[in-house]
C-alpha cells in the first residue's frame, strides 16, 4: 500500500488541498488502488502547495503545486512510484528550500501526522520534556539563559531572565502562558507549528511549567485560526492520554475575540481575565503580577517551541547558531510580492538580500524590489539600498528597524509608500485599545495629517507637524501599538520622500501582461 502525504495547514487547504485530497481517494478507488493517505502540516513552501509526496523506496517524492485536474495525469504517470511529471519535484528533503534550512522548532512539522504522538515521539518529541524532569528548576533556568533565547514574539527580551523572575517570586499559585494572537500582517509561523506539531509546543510550555513553579498554562489562540483551533482541542485529550500532559502540568484553550492589541501582554491577560483587552501600566510586570495577580511565564509560541530543542540538544549547541546576542534559529516568513513565499528556518545572520532574492527568489511581478517591511505593520520600511542588512535583532536596530515576529513583507516599484503610512496610521487608530490619548487620538489625526500632505496642502509644513506627532506617539504611548506606529511612517518619509509630494517622482515602469495584476 502507498503512503500519500497531503498538508492540511490552513495555507494548503485555502489553496485546494482538501479537494485535491479527496480527488487522489476517488481516483485510487475507481482504480482499485489502496492508499494509506495522510495529513500532514506544511513543509513551509507554500508556492507549492497543494504539495502532495509520496512515500517511495528511496523517500519521500513531491508534487507540486497540485491541482484536482492534475489528478489522472499523474496517476497515468505513475506519480505512485515517484516517476516523472512536470510536477515532480524531486525528494522533499533534497529540495533546495528543504535542505538549506536548520529547523529546530519545526523539525517535525511536515514529517509527520500533527496528531499522531508515535510519530511524534519516533522523530524526537518528548526528548525536551524527559531531559527537563531530571533537573531542578534552577537549572532548567540556567539552560535556557545560557542558550540565550530570546522571545521570538517582537520585543527580544531574554527568556531564561523572564522564567527567573517567575520562579524567585513567591506565590501559591503560577502560570505560563502562549501568546499566540499571531496578528501581524505577513506572519504565520505560530500558525503553521500549533497545526502541524502542536504537541511541541505542548511540551515546550510544560518545560517552562517545570522550570518556574506552574502547575498550569493558557493557550490565548487568534480567534481568525478556527482551523488551528481543531487541531489544538484535537491534541489536547491526546497529550494527555500520553502523559505529556496531566496533573503536574495542564493546558488550557482559550481564543481570542479578535483584538490586535491583545498581542501586547498585559491587554492579553486583561482578555485572559474576562476584561476587554486593554493595556496595563507596567510595573509591575507580568512575570511578578500576571494572571489573575499571580507570577505569569508569558511567552510565544515559537520561543515555547524553541524550549524543547535547547533542553535535548542542550544550551551550547543552541547558542552556537546564530550571530552576536542574536542565539539560535528564527522561522522566517516570506510574504507579499514574491516569488517564492513561504517559511524558512535558518540561524540569525542572514542577510534580507539573501532572503528576499535566494529564497525568495525575487519579486513576483518581476520588477525591482522597491522596500522591504520586517516586523508586521509596525515595522519598519526599509529601502532596496538596505537589503544587506543581516537578520538580528541589534543590526536591524542600528537600521532603524525591528525584527518583531520574523515576517517580512516585498513590495515593488510600483508599491505607494505614502499610502502604505498612512494604512499604517489608519491601523492603529482602527486597533488602539482606547487606554491611553497619544494612540487612541494621535493616529487619528495621523491618518488626518497624512491625507493632507497627499492632497498637496502645504506639504513640508504637514511633513513638520507629523513628525511632531509621531514623537509623541513613541515617546508617550502606553504600549507598543502607538509607539511603534511612528516607525512604518517615518521609515517611508525618510526613504521616499517624492511619495510624500517633497521630491520629483521618478517615471513610474510600464508592466504588461498577467504580472500587472501582481502588487
Amino acid at each position: 500500500m502507498t503512503t500519500i502525504w497531503i498538508p492540511q495547514d490552513a495555507a494548503a487547504r485555502s489553496l485546494g488541498a482538501d479537494l485535491v485530497s479527496q480527488a487522489i481517494a476517488d481516483q485510487a478507488a475507481a482504480r482499485g488502488l489502496s492508499l494509506d493517505l495522510r495529513r500532514n502540516g506544511s513543509r513551509g513552501m507554500l508556492f507549492l502547495e497543494p504539495l502532495v509526496e509520496v512515500l517511495t523506496p528511496t523517500g519521500r517524492v513531491g508534487y507540486g503545486p497540485v491541482q484536482v485536474q492534475d489528478i489522472p495525469g499523474l496517476f497515468e504517470a505513475g506519480f505512485l512510484d515517484g516517476r516523472a511529471h512536470d510536477k515532480n519535484i524531486g525528494l522533499v528533503e533534497e529540495h533546495p528550500w528543504m535542505k538549506g534550512q536548520d529547523r529546530l522548532v519545526n523539525a517535525r512539522v511536515g514529517l509527520i501526522e500533527p496528531l499522531s504522538f508515535a510519530q511524534w515521539t519516533e522523530n524526537g518529541g518528548g526528548a525536551g520534556l524527559a531531559a527537563a524532569r531530571c533537573l531542578r528548576p534552577e537549572q532548567i533556568v540556567q539552560l535556557v539563559t545560557d542558550s540565550g533565547l530570546r522571545g521570538r514574539g517582537g520585543a527580544g527580551f531574554p527568556t531564561g531572565i523572564k522564567w527567573k523572575t517567575v520562579l524567585d517570586t513567591p506565590a501559591d499559585q503560577k502560570y505560563i502562558v502562549c501568546n499566540a494572537d499571531e496578528g501581524d500582517s505577513g506572519t504565520f509561523s505560530d500558525r503553521m507549528l500549533m497545526e502541524g506539531d502542536p504537541f511541541t509546543l505542548f511540551e515546550g510550555m510544560a518545560i517552562a511549567g517545570l522550570a518556574v513553579g506552574a502547575d498550569l498554562g493558557y493557550i490565548y489562540l487568534r480567534s481568525e485560526y478556527p482551523n488551528c483551533e481543531r487541531v489544538l482541542k484535537a491534541a489536547l485529550p491526546v497529550a494527555r492520554e500520553n502523559g505529556l500532559l496531566g496533573p503536574q502540568f495542564d493546558i488550557v484553550l482559550r481564543r481570542g475575540a479578535g483584538s490586535y492589541v491583545c498581542g501586547e501582554e498585559t491587554a492579553l491577560l486583561e482578555s485572559l481575565e474576562g476584561r476587554r483587552g486593554q493595556v496595563r501600566p507596567r510595573p509591575p510586570m507580568p512575570a511578578q503580577v500576571g494572571l489573575f495577580g499571580k507570577p505569569t511565564a508569558l511567552n510565544n509560541v515559537v520561543t515555547l517551541g524553541s524550549v524543547p530543542a535547547i533542553l535535548a540538544q542542550g544550551a551550547q549547541a543552541y547558542a552556537a547558531r546564530g550571530v552576536g546576542r542574536s542565539k539560535g534559529t528564527l522561522p522566517i516568513q516570506l510574504a507579499g510580492n514574491i516569488r517564492r513565499g513561504g517559511l524558512v528556518e535558518l540561524p540569525f545572520g542572514i542577510t534580507l538580500r539573501a532572503l528576499v532574492e535566494d529564497w525568495g527568489g525575487g519579486t513576483r511581478s518581476g520588477l525591482p524590489v522597491r522596500a522591504v517591511q520586517v516586523g508586521g505593520p509596525l515595522g519598519s520600511w526599509l529601502p532596496a539600498s538596505a537589503l544587506d542588512v543581516p537578520l538580528d535583532y541589534e543590526a536591524l536596530s542600528a537600521n532603524g528597524a525591528i525584527l518583531g515576529h520574523g515576517g517580512i513583507v516585498v513590495v515593488d516599484e510600483r508599491a505607494d509608500m505614502a499610502s502604505l503610512a498612512r494604512y499604517a496610521m489608519e491601523f492603529c487608530a482602527v486597533e488602539s485599545c482606547g487606554k491611553c490619548t497619544p494612540c487612541r487620538i494621535g493616529s487619528t489625526r495621523g491618518v488626518e495629517v497624512i491625507d493632507r500632505i497627499l492632497a498637496g496642502d502645504r506639504p513640508p509644513a504637514q511633513v513638520a507637524l507629523l513628525r511632531d506627532l509621531c514623537d509623541t506617539l513613541s515617546q508617550a504611548s502606553l504600549c507598543a501599538l502607538g509607539g511603534l506606529t511612528p516607525l512604518p511612517v517615518l521609515s517611508a518619509l525618510d526613504h521616499f520622500p517624492e511619495d510624500f509630494g517633497l521630491a520629483p517622482k521618478p517615471t513610474p515602469p510600464e508592466v504588461s501582461g498577467p504580472e500587472a495584476r501582481d502588487v
